[in-house]
């Protein structure tokens, strides 16, 4: 976890999202993959910072560097 990402029950029903925003990582996933820019996103999401989009794209490597695939 970082300083710029929040799981709380409370807020989205758990999922993580942006701090301080109710803006959901996933949100962030799906505008970067349609705009095909950060710079983008931040223009449709002008509360987002950098700093936040890149975390965004922090945590996503973080969690997938974590998680142990079964091939079947």
């Amino acid at each position: 976890m970082n300083q710029h990402i929040t799981i709380d029950p409370r807020i989205c029903n758990g999922k993580p999202v942006v701090s301080g925003t109710r803006i959901p990582v996933t949100v962030v996933l799906d505008q970067l993959a349609a705009s095909g820019s950060i710079e983008n996103v931040i223009r449709k999401y002008p509360e987002l910072s950098l700093d936040q989009v890149t975390a965004v794209l922090q945590y996503c490597h973080s969690v997938i560097e974590h998680t142990e695939l079964e091939v079947v």
